[in-house]
Order: structure tokens, then sequence, then C-alpha cells
């Protein structure tokens, strides 16, 4: 199951949401927003919003500066953790 994440290395929160994933075993693709081609303007298409980081699931649902809370109750909803 592909998890994208959206954003920036500067980005506090965007720091927060992978060391989460990774916390909870979650693979996810990094989208850096300022050396990737297209990923800024993909990550303002999927949440009509500048705020990073988007985390995009399979599923389609998106969430922006989600907590580690945020990001534990999706993939628990995904089924990818207990």
């Amino acid at each position: 199951m592909a998890i994208d994440v959206y954003g920036a290395d500067w980005c506090g929160d965007c720091k927060r949401a992978k060391a989460a994933l990774q916390r909870f075993g979650a693979e996810y693709v990094w989208h850096d927003i300022e050396s990737e081609d297209g990923a800024a303007d993909r990550a303002v298409e999927i949440s009509g919003q500048k705020h990073i980081p988007v985390v995009l699931y399979s599923d389609g649902a998106f969430q922006v500066e989600p907590s580690a809370t945020d990001i534990q109750k999706k993939l628990q909803e995904l089924g990818l953790i207990d």
C-alpha cells in the first residue's frame, strides 16, 4: 500500500509525520517539494492548500499537518497496524 508524503526537509511537522510513519512501520514515499519537479503543485492539488506535510494514503484520503495520533488512526483504519 502506497503512502506518499509531500513536504520539505526544513519542515518540523514533516519530520514529525515521517517519524510517526516510521515508528508505526508504515512504508512511504517522500516527495520533497523543493527538489522534486511537480511535487509542490501535486501537494496543493491534493489538499487545496499550501500547508505541509500532505500525507496521501492508498485509499485516496489525505491528511494535512497530521499529528502522530491522526496518522495512527488512519493506519489502523487501513488495516496496516493493530
